[in-house]
C-alpha cells in the first residue's frame, strides 16, 4: 500500500541519509555473520500491552521469527512515556538481539518535553524499518453545535472549547498546538493519561473535543457516538470516507501522524542489521500483513518509506517538527 508521504522523500534524500548513516560508523563488521542469530531475539515495546505500538510489535515479531530462524519475543517495558524502554535498548548490548519498537513519544517528542533523557534518539539508534503510520484527528462530542472544523475554530474564538489529548507533551498534544497555531483557534488543552482514558469523558460531554489517533477514533465515529471533524492526512481515509481532511477544510498542508518502527542500538554489527532489515522488509511485504495492519486501524508504510534511509530521514524531520512546535507553544521540559 503506497502512502502519500512517499513523495516527500526523493531518491537523492534517501541516498544522502544512507551515506550519512554509513559515515557514522554505526555498522562495524560482525566477525561471525553466519552465526547470527543463534538465540532468541527480543523486541522491547516501551508501553503496556495493548495499543498500536504493542500490536504492531507483536505482528512484526510473529512474522520475523520464522524468517530469522529464531523466536522473537516481545518485552513490554513501560514508563516515562516510552523513554524507559528506549533507554534500556540504547544502553544495552549492540549485538542485534535486543531491538526497540519505537514511536513518536520516545523518539521525536520526549527529548523536548522531558528534562532528563538518558539517550539521544538520533544518535543511539539505527533504523531498521518503518512499519506503519496513523493520522491524527479532531474528534467532537456528537452534540457539539460545531459540525465542521471551520465551525469549531469559530466557536473556540467566541467561548471556551475543551480539547483533550493523551497527555502533556504527547504527540497528539503537539498536534493540537499546531492546530491552534495554524488556524488561530483557541482550543483549550485538557491532558489525560493515554488516548483511551479520555473517551468516556468525551462521550459523556465532560470534554467537547479531542485530538487523538485515527485508530482510536474510528469506531466512535462509525458508531455515531462521536464525529471526526478533520483527519490530518493528505487524503480522506477509505475507512471513514465521510471525514474530511484538515487540508480540504482550509488548513494548508496540515498533516500529523503517529508512527511505529523497528530500531536497533547504534553500533549494531552490519551483518546483523542487514539480516534484520531483510527479515523486516519480507515480513511487511508478506501476503496478508497489510490487512492485519489495517485491522489495527493503521496505514502500512509504503515500500519506499520502509527503507532504513527513508525511515531515518522521516525520524529527523519529525524530531525537528516537534522541536519547533514545543518552542512555539512554550512547553517546558519537566
Amino acid at each position: 500500500m503506497e502512502t502519500s508521504m512517499t513523495t516527500q522523500y526523493h531518491r537523492r534524500d534517501l541516498v544522502r541519509a544512507f551515506a550519512a548513516m554509513a559515515g557514522t560508523g554505526l555498522f562495524p563488521q560482525l566477525s561471525r555473520a553466519a552465526d547470527y542469530p543463534d538465540r532468541p531475539i527480543k523486541f522491547v515495546v516501551p508501553f503496556n500491552a495493548g495499543g498500536n505500538v504493542d500490536g504492531v510489535g507483536r505482528l512484526l515479531a510473529a512474522a520475523m521469527g520464522p524468517l530469522l530462524g529464531q523466536p522473537v519475543v516481545v518485552d513490554n517495558k513501560a514508563g516515562a512515556g516510552g523513554s524507559l524502554g528506549a533507554a534500556a535498548v540504547a544502553q544495552g548490548p549492540a549485538d542485534g538481539y535486543t531491538l526497540l519498537v519505537g514511536s513518536n513519544g520516545p523518539l521525536t517528542v520526549n527529548p523536548f518535553v522531558q528534562a532528563k533523557q538518558n539517550y539521544d534518539p538520533l544518535k543511539d539508534f539505527v533504523p531498521i524499518v518503518l512499519a506503519c503510520v496513523v493520522p491524527h484527528v479532531l474528534l467532537a462530542n456528537k452534540d457539539l453545535p460545531a459540525k465542521t472544523l471551520k465551525d469549531l475554530i469559530a466557536l473556540s474564538k467566541r467561548e471556551a472549547v475543551s480539547c483533550a489529548s493523551s497527555g502533556i507533551g504527547s504527540s497528539t498534544h503537539l498536534t493540537l498546538e499546531r492546530v491552534n497555531a495554524s488556524t488561530g483557534g483557541r482550543l483549550m488543552h485538557v491532558p489525560y493519561r493515554g488516548g483511551n482514558s479520555l473517551v468516556p469523558d468525551l462521550l459523556g460531554g465532560t470534554i467537547q473535543t479531542a485530538c487523538m489517533e485515527f485508530s482510536t477514533a474510528l469506531q466512535l465515529h462509525k458508531s455515531g457516538k462521536a464525529r471526526i471533524l478533520a483527519v490530518a492526512s493528505p487524503q480522506r481515509s477509505p475507512l471513514a470516507p465521510d471525514a474530511p481532511t484538515f487540508i480540504e477544510s482550509g488548513v494548508r498542508d496540515f498533516t500529523a501522524y503517529s508512527f511505529v518502527g523497528l530500531l536497533a542500538p547504534a553500533r549494531t554489527p552490519e551483518a546483523a542489521a542487514r539480516k534484520l532489515i531483510a527479515a523486516a522488509q519480507a515480513a511487511l511485504a508478506a501476503p496478508g500483513m497489510e490487512e492485519r495492519l489495517q485491522a489495527l486501524g493503521v496505514e502500512p508504510a509504503s515500500a519506499a518509506m520502509r527503507a532504513p534511509a527513508a525511515f531515518g530521514a522521516y525520524l529527523h524531520d519529525e524530531y525537528e517538527r516537534s522541536r519547533e512546535t514545543v518552542r512555539a507553544a512554550g512547553i517546558r521540559a519537566e
